[in-house]
């Protein structure tokens, strides 16, 4: 045990464990002020007006949403936009969702309802919406999520601005926030995702769109065949996609949606498992990017994912050493100067770089929702929340994806959507 402690390779692990999510977060931290100064505080938070408005379609694909749809598409139906459609996909629902759409039709001129009598997946959901669709471009939420008003107005600016826009992630803000772990999700959608999307932005490739918002462009969609029906996270693996085919994908933080996230431990287990299942399908299905130089704008984020997936099993192989020689009476050995290995300083200093980060992150989208810093103190929660669990199902979800049989349907599974509350939208 003691030749094991004392090893290079043990010592190289345990700083490694420290040293990515602490460079990371400087990473992100940096880019998303980039991005900021570059962009964001150039753009005035006014509706912008469009040179021309082209007809859309929003695709609301559902399954098992008979609690929220209704909700959700009377919010759709007061988009402060000229010509859009409303198409909503039942996918095989076992509730009533199917029978809510069907009077809603009757009551929404700009709704059309299409009913899939089994479930096939969102992809397919997706896929189907966007065929039936006579219009270039299309919003896609989900079936649970509240669409701001001019959501739409400030995603199409965008693709009128550039011809090789092909899609826009939208803003997602977390709606529900009753108990610790929204309270924290809250945080983790400043600092985190809105975070690593302007930082993504600036460096030149973005991981993924926001599978609850996103708008397409949908000539660009057609080039790479739509979304797969055999991934796991369609979201990322179009953004992947569509990259890959150089096309240019943009962050809108003006985009909001409202989304209801787990308020469970088992829910948020089964989502980040999900999330991590699918993150590892998306490298391997793009392994190939290595030897195609003319999409070496993607090595950075290819080699990003994959470092990441070593960082949890090197995380996993520290975790177990250091727990081992505590067990054994030999947990002095790790701070012994042979083994330069300070497991609570290491600890401190990602807690108060996580501190900033979340300062940074609420600074950065205050001005797109009110009342964020009152979450701040919930945030300390974050790494006992969110890193242990991002750890696990990451060594989980590798193998699953490594052992996942080629082509197999990726198909609903109704998530733990937490404590539904009314939203006032300003």
């Amino acid at each position: 045990m003691e030749s094991l402690i004392d090893s290079a390779l043990f010592r190289i692990a345990s700083e490694f464990v420290f040293l990515y999510p602490f460079v990371m977060t400087h990473v992100w931290i940096i880019g998303s002020l980039l991005y900021f100064f570059k962009w964001e505080r150039h753009q005035p938070l006014t509706v912008p007006v469009l040179s021309e408005y082209p007809p859309l379609s929003i695709l609301l694909p559902c399954h098992n949403e008979g609690d929220n749809v209704r909700e959700t598409i009377h919010w759709l139906a007061q988009q402060q936009y000229p010509q859009y459609e409303i198409i909503a996909i039942n996918d095989g629902s076992k509730d009533n969702t199917g029978a809510i759409l069907d009077e809603l039709a009757t009551q929404y001129k700009k709704l059309r309802v299409i009913h899939f009598t089994d479930n096939q997946g969102k992809a397919m959901a997706l896929r189907m919406g966007a065929l039936l669709s006579p219009h270039e471009y299309l919003v896609c939420i989900d079936g649970d999520a509240i669409l701001e008003p001019n959501a739409c107005t400030w995603m199409m600016w965008h693709f009128l601005s550039n011809e090789r826009v092909g899609a826009v992630t939208g803003n997602p803000r977390i709606r529900n926030r009753s108990t610790l772990l929204g309270q924290i999700q809250v945080g983790e959608f400043s600092s985190i995702v809105g975070m690593i999307k302007r930082a993504q932005r600036i460096y030149g490739k973005i991981f993924s769109v926001s599978g609850v918002v996103a708008a397409f462009r949908k000539s660009a969609l057609h080039r790479v065949n739509y979304w797969s029906t055999d991934m796991l996270t369609e979201d990322v693996d179009i953004t992947w996609k569509l990259q890959r085919d150089h096309w240019h994908i943009r962050f809108e933080q003006n985009a909001k949606c409202w989304i209801l996230m787990p308020e469970t431990i088992g829910g948020l287990w089964k989502q980040r498992l999900r999330w991590a299942q699918g993150g590892a399908e998306v490298l391997l299905r793009n392994i190939d990017i290595l030897v195609r130089w003319r999409e070496y704008r993607m090595w950075p984020l290819f080699l990003e994912l994959l470092v990441s997936m070593v960082w949890v099993y090197a995380l996993a192989a520290v975790g177990v050493i250091a727990i081992a020689t505590y067990l054994l009476g030999l947990a002095h050995l790790l701070s012994a100067p042979a083994g330069q290995v300070n497991f609570g300083d290491y600890v401190g200093v990602l807690v108060y770089t996580s501190l900033v980060q979340f300062a940074v992150g609420f600074y950065l989208d205050s001005r797109y929702e009110k009342n964020l810093w009152k979450n701040f103190f919930w945030v300390i929660w974050y790494p006992v929340a969110y890193w242990l669990i991002v750890a696990c199902t990451t060594f989980i979800g590798l193998p699953k994806a490594l052992f996942k049989k080629r082509g197999q349907r990726a198909v609903w599974i109704s998530p733990d959507r937490g404590v539904r509350h009314d939203l006032d939208v300003k």
